[in-house]
């Protein structure tokens, strides 16, 4: 699959997110988890993905199975406020 630079851009922005699970990266560009993980490794330094997989492994917000139905938007309100 080609990506653009932004579409990279963004995949990789969503995946560091929270809140964004798994799901959304795969209904927006087509990649499942496994796919996404590939991504990241190949698009990471080593430091980073080791950072990131950290991060994303047990955190129930990135599967919206496991996520509680409180969480209903994918972003902290004050995440892309005008500075």
């Amino acid at each position: 699959m080609e990506l653009l630079l932004e579409e990279e851009s963004r995949i990789i922005e969503m995946a560091w997110e929270d809140r964004t699970p798994f799901e959304a990266i795969e209904h927006q560009f087509g990649m499942q988890e496994p796919a996404v993980i590939k991504f990241m490794r190949s698009r990471l330094k080593p430091r980073s993905f080791k950072l990131w997989r950290q991060r994303v492994s047990g955190r129930s917000t990135k599967h919206v199975q496991l996520r509680s139905e409180n969480v209903t938007r994918a972003y902290c309100p004050t995440q892309y406020k005008n500075r």
